[in-house]
């Protein structure tokens, strides 16, 4: 029994919508996964090393700060005031209302007039004791405060002596060293790229008690 010449037109025309439907419902996932979800990101110079190194990719988890904020710990990707064309990918070291020292080349936590020693267990030989006021490779430990206003965050990189950070956001030769929470794409989840370092990147667990 053969069939019509209409017949195998429509079904060919009903394929074709079908295969097209499916692309386009494939494409809006996609596009929602990566828009609210997650979404990968390729990291540029060895501000974040040992941490994070120059050409690895990483997926950044957007969805948790849709329904939550940025920890003490985080590393994140943002665009900072100071240059809104560009992500950067940092450590969160000082949250909303906090009063962040640095001095003698580490980083304090000012909690009920005391100075708290913010212990970074992730940083390497070279920069643990080495975090300084800008220039970051000055080597001056003179005392630095950062009172952090509300909605606002203050981020180092793990490579203190080579990092572009909240200690050197300047614009018009005044410091904007704080981040606004919109400004934070996502909190980075793992490193995808390459093979052979794929790894989860494990939040730090301080202990700020007084």
């Amino acid at each position: 029994m053969s069939t019509h010449p209409n017949q195998q037109k429509r079904g060919f025309l009903y394929h074709l919508i079908d295969i097209t439907l499916n692309i386009v419902i494939i494409v809006s996932i996609v596009a929602v996964i990566r828009t609210f979800v997650v979404s990968p990101f390729q990291v540029e110079g060895n501000s974040m090393a040992d941490t994070l190194r120059d050409k690895e990719y990483i997926v950044i988890n957007k969805f948790r700060y849709i329904v939550g904020s940025p920890e003490r710990g985080d590393i994140v990707v943002f665009k900072p005031l100071v240059d809104e064309a560009k992500y950067y990918v940092k450590r969160v070291i000082g949250l909303p209302g906090d009063t962040i020292v640095i001095r003698d080349g580490d980083v304090f936590l000012r909690k009920d007039g005391k100075d708290i020693e913010i212990q970074e267990p992730y940083l390497s030989e070279k920069n643990a004791d080495h975090t300084y006021r800008a220039p970051v490779n000055s080597g001056d430990t003179s005392e630095t405060i950062y009172n952090i206003p509300e909605d606002q965050y203050f981020v180092l990189g793990d490579n203190r002596m080579g990092s572009l950070d909240s200690r050197s956001f300047m614009a018009d030769g005044d410091p904007l060293p704080f981040v606004p929470q919109d400004h934070i794409k996502g909190s980075v989840w793992f490193v995808a790229l390459p093979i052979t370092k794929i790894h989860a990147i494990e939040p730090p667990n301080y202990d700020l008690e007084p």
